[in-house]
């Protein structure tokens, strides 16, 4: 799919939400869309940088895509990107009275959910007439399209880490997009490789949707994005983006990146009050039993990025000094810290694994 251009991003009323975190990733950074403005009906009026982030950026927030219009005459949109991910992948009523609304001012849909935007009738009828496009990135490859393992990983010359976690939407893309800026700053020739929906939006050249891809093709597809990226840039390194995590009862993973995609390096998410697996009442393991089963795998982990859920700067600061004595390796806050402390510990594992 070649998109790329201006977009709206669509949160309706749900911005500052944890389903809203593709967009939070698109705000943060994307190489493949030109964010002209978010579509929320909470914030209108606001900036969806100071919102989320407490840095302004630019980018305002208006309650229909008719106001942005109407504010914003001379700005043609492109795209309306559904900046929300539900459990489920569902896609509530009222967004699509939203999309709708998108499509008869012109605009094309991308979206990334399981619910197809393209088996949505109402949908399909107004794009077809308006010569429009409705975009589901998450659609599976056909069967021809797909890769099966073959071990051609283990000739690859790039050092590969995974960023991985101990539970879902703890920040593992956000993380590895951090370190991958930080590594390009530091003189790191590093690339990523998407793993999700919000990593292909943001524009990364290699990668592929892990849950809509067939089980028997998912180590694969892995193995074929990162022999791609290695073959035809030549990085020094290659982050990994994770997802779920290892003992994840409503859908373990992680071992994928280890085993098949040969990353015998990691990076860690942990949230310190964090009690349980997300949407489940199963209760997450120790974050030391977590580093123990890595290295039965024969990773390392490498360091620890905390995730700043339901807690206050005072215990944060005192999980990192404390986890850090106790582990031995680098603990940091991204959103607080920035992930340059993890510099030091991956350019050791770069050099050791060339």
């Amino acid at each position: 799919m070649n998109i790329k251009g201006t977009a709206l991003i669509l949160t309706n009323g749900m911005l500052d939400s944890v389903y809203a975190k593709t967009a939070h990733g698109l705000l943060r950074g994307t190489d493949r869309f030109e964010i002209k403005g978010v579509i929320d009906n909470k914030y209108p009026g606001g900036d969806a940088g100071e919102i989320l982030f407490g840095k302004k950026s630019g980018v305002p927030v208006h309650k229909s895509v008719k106001d942005f219009i109407e504010a914003n005459p001379d700005t043609k949109i492109e795209y309306c990107v559904v900046g929300v991910a539900f459990a489920g992948g569902i896609l509530p009523p009222p967004f699509i009275v939203m999309l709708k609304e998108a499509l008869n001012n012109d605009i094309s849909v991308v979206s990334g959910l399981h619910k197809y935007v393209s088996d949505i009738p109402e949908l399909v009828e107004i794009a077809e007439r308006r010569g429009l496009q409705l975009y589901d990135i998450r659609k599976p490859k056909r069967f021809e399209d797909l890769h099966f393992w073959t071990g051609e990983i283990f000739q690859s010359k790039a050092a590969k880490i995974a960023v991985l976690g101990m539970d879902c939407a703890m920040g593992k893309r956000t993380t590895c997009r951090f370190l991958l800026e930080e590594c390009q700053r530091q003189g790191i020739k590093a690339e990523m490789v998407y793993t999700g929906q919000t990593g292909w939006l943001q524009g990364s050249p290699y990668g592929f949707i892990f849950d809509s891809t067939l089980n028997d093709f998912v180590s694969g597809e892995l193995e074929k994005a990162i022999i791609d990226c290695d073959k035809n840039l030549s990085p020094d390194l290659i982050l990994l983006e994770g997802q779920s995590a290892l003992r994840n009862p409503s859908g373990p993973c992680g071992s994928e990146f280890i085993l098949s995609g040969d990353a015998k390096g990691v990076i860690l998410l942990h949230a310190p009050k964090r009690i349980n697996y997300d949407h489940t009442e199963s209760p997450l393991p120790s974050l030391e039993s977590e580093i123990q089963l890595y290295k039965m795998y024969g990773a390392e982990v490498l360091g620890i990025a905390l995730n700043e859920e339901d807690a206050d700067h005072e215990f944060m600061e005192q999980q990192k000094k404390s986890l850090s004595e106790k582990l031995g390796i680098p603990v940091i806050r991204p959103l607080v810290d920035g992930v340059g402390a993890f510099i030091p510990a991956i350019m050791d594992y770069t050099n050791g694994r060339r």
